[in-house]
């Protein structure tokens, strides 16, 4: 059954996992998008520590403001680097629950240490109101398939994103082995067909249903499937064969140009069209992100080494999921400790030193927590699980009795 499902049809394109003749040009450990997970993260942090302007964050830095609030959408990197990378290294013969497992080991026990800090500074020293079972849910990452949670986002308020990924997990090992099957251009049907609901189903939504009801929908992880299509695509697409000659630059100038013409559309454009740039907005990030995976991942491949290629960036891309899950804990209990600062330029050296605190931490999270606790989980892991799918079990040695 699994040879079946892994195996493409006659007149299909190959999978994407047979040798080429050129098998050393596609390295299964791509440093550069391993540096390229700390400035997404950085610029997440970066819009919850200049906020939203005069009402959250602890100050808003007029060099960077309103631009630095794309960085709430980092979190689109996330999702499109989720899919292309479990692609880029799926293993068809893996159990499913086997994936399961290395992935909670790899994700959970460093969100629930990060959520001790997370309910002290959303909780405690917040004076808030604790709902119970909407912090429970947030433990388990589910927070975000429930409407009435409370507050909006409970528990560690980041992790509302990886209440998203376990949706990805959920569906990977299924649609990883249909997504082998189907052409490279049945995939970008699907993904561009993907990209243009997340459009209409935020009009719709805006539309539809009050601001907070809204709010929901646009967080469910439903939503978020075509940017994991997206990279999951272009992974295939790329393991095919398929390049898109580009340098890296490229998507990156395109990038701040969008950033630059998102933000002055919304304070000089007609309403109508400024509802229409917020409901792209997030197809707009996906393309713009793939687009610059694609191209650092394109330079890789040919044998390039740039700085994204320097150990230094890729130990900080190592630390940057406790760098995520910690940041905007810290930078709330800045906030209540010292009073949100002026709206000038000098907050960018708070943003400077803050970023360092976190980086500090986050390098403890990783080296004792989320790094020892995969280990150890992933050595607990059931020997039948190790096995590969279809390989039958080891038959046990019959006993012989043994007379005397």
């Amino acid at each position: 059954m699994t040879a079946t499902l892994t195996a493409p049809r006659p007149g299909l394109v190959p999978t994407p996992f047979r040798s080429t003749a050129r098998p050393a040009a596609l390295p299964n450990r791509l440093d550069s998008l391993t540096s390229l997970r700390f400035f997404a993260a950085f610029a997440v942090f970066a819009h919850h520590f200049t906020g939203l302007g005069n009402k959250t964050g602890y100050g808003t830095a007029p060099a960077i403001f309103p631009y630095s609030m794309i960085g709430g959408h980092g979190v689109t990197f996330f999702f499109v680097l989720s899919g292309f990378l479990l692609t880029w290294v799926f293993k068809p013969q893996e159990h499913p629950v086997a994936f399961y497992w290395r992935r909670m080991a790899r994700i959970w026990p460093a969100s629930l240490v990060a959520a001790i800090l997370g309910f002290y500074a959303y909780y405690i020293a917040a004076h808030e109101h604790i709902d119970w079972p909407s912090l429970i849910s947030s433990l388990f990452l589910v927070q975000t398939w429930f409407p009435g949670v409370t507050p909006t986002l409970p528990g560690n308020e980041v992790t509302w994103t990886l209440s998203v990924e376990l949706l990805f997990y959920a569906l990977f090992p299924l649609a990883a082995r249909i997504a082998v099957r189907l052409r490279t251009r049945t995939l970008a049907l699907a993904t561009v067909v993907g990209l243009a609901g997340m459009w209409a189903v935020n009009w719709w939504a805006a539309a539809t249903f009050e601001p907070s009801f809204e709010g929901w929908i646009m967080r469910n992880p439903v939503v978020y499937l075509p940017q994991f299509l997206l990279g999951m695509t272009v992974a295939l697409a790329v393991r095919r064969g398929w390049r898109l000659p580009m340098r890296p630059f490229v998507p990156v100038v395109l990038l701040a140009l969008y950033v630059w013409g998102y933000y002055t559309g919304r304070a000089s454009l007609p309403e109508p069209v400024v509802a229409q740039l917020d409901y792209t907005i997030r197809p707009v990030m996906a393309i713009l992100s793939l687009l610059i995976i694609l191209a650092f991942v394109q330079r890789e491949i040919n044998g390039h080494r740039g700085v994204l290629n320097k150990p230094a960036l890729i130990l900080l891309g190592a630390w940057s999921y406790g760098f995520y899950l910690i940041h905007h804990s810290i930078s709330r209990l800045a906030t209540y400790a010292w009073g949100r600062a002026g709206d000038d330029n000098s907050v960018l050296l708070d943003l400077a030193g803050c970023a360092v605190v976190v980086v500090a931490l986050s390098w403890a999270l990783f080296r004792y927590v989320e790094e020892p606790a995969a280990t150890w989980l992933n050595r607990k892991m059931p020997q039948r699980l190790r096995r590969k799918v279809g390989t039958p079990a080891p038959v046990p040695a019959q006993e012989t009795k043994v007379s005397g």
